[in-house]
């Protein structure tokens, strides 16, 4: 008996026809967008600086056009997918595949901190626009966070995670990851290079981890709160918004001023204005 062809995932005509056989359509509210280039999804792979003997996490299989090319560079991937139609036909395509493991989940709500500390060191997927940004955070801040991210999301978001002090895309989030991570914007990537074509411009962003700010738990904890109260009022100049900062962080305008200037920043600095190493040398002495 011969073996039906493999439907092409990087063919819109195809994806549809394979959708449509299974009795579905792409979901909205779950930011279902599949990718359909052929050159984009190179890229990704190669941003991701596999080799064989890697272990890959995957957020929003989708359809598998992703998870077939990090099979095909690496030693194992586990692939998260939250719509049981789309599961279901990653289960029958690759379902006995032991390079693979099928995860039928909200990537919010399963062991990511437990994944990652079996040994998964890359984080590549195109990721939902819905959950884009938790998802990045939520592994940036496990105990053992991903050396590298390839990722496929949404252009202002990979702005922000990129951003650079005195602009206004720069934020907690920011800080956060540059705490850990080197992050390029390598990409831009048109509407037309999915199905359906979402509504804004996506970009494919690398994430390499670093050693430049090493801190334990406590201190990124303490620096995550810092950041994260001191940008609810970033309009202000600091030493006016930490007088009433919550978490027990007010501080009267004289220390924080005397804070900023220690740290080389300006003493009526904005929180956009500190770079990330400002930052952290903020928090040890808050």
């Amino acid at each position: 008996m011969e073996t039906a062809p493999k439907p092409n995932l990087t063919s819109p005509r195809e994806v549809v026809a394979l959708l449509n056989a299974h009795g579905l359509r792409p979901n909205k509210v779950l930011g279902q967008n599949f990718l359909i280039d052929r050159n984009i999804l190179d890229l990704i792979v190669a941003t991701a600086e596999l080799d064989p003997t890697a272990k890959v996490l995957e957020v929003g299989a989708g359809l598998g056009v992703l998870t077939e090319q990090l099979m095909e560079h690496c030693a194992h991937v586990t692939s998260v997918e939250k719509d049981p139609g789309l599961h279901k036909i990653l289960e029958e395509r690759w379902g006995t595949d032991e390079r693979l493991t099928l995860i039928l989940g909200d990537a919010l709500e399963i062991d990511l901190a437990g994944i990652l500390a079996s040994g998964t060191r890359h984080l590549v997927s195109n990721l939902p626009y819905s959950v884009g940004v938790r998802v990045v955070v939520d592994a940036a801040t496990c105990e053992t966070p991903p050396d590298v991210m390839a990722l496929l999301l949404q252009k202002e978001v990979g702005e922000r995670f990129a951003a650079k002090p005195g602009t206004a895309d720069m934020g907690a989030i920011t800080v956060w990851l540059q705490q850990l991570y080197d992050v390029t914007l390598v990409r831009n990537v048109k509407p037309t290079c999915f199905h359906p074509r979402p509504e804004v411009t996506s970009v494919i962003i690398k994430l390499k981890r670093h050693n430049r700010f090493p801190l334990d738990s406590a201190a990124r904890l303490k620096l995550r709160v810092l950041t994260k109260a001191s940008f609810l009022h970033r309009r202000k100049q600091m030493a006016s918004a930490m007088r009433d900062a919550p978490d027990n962080l007010a501080r009267d305008t004289l220390f924080t001023r005397e804070a900023l200037t220690a740290c080389g920043a300006t003493e009526t600095a904005r929180p956009e204005e500190l770079s990330v190493a400002q930052w952290i040398n903020l928090a040890v002495r808050w």
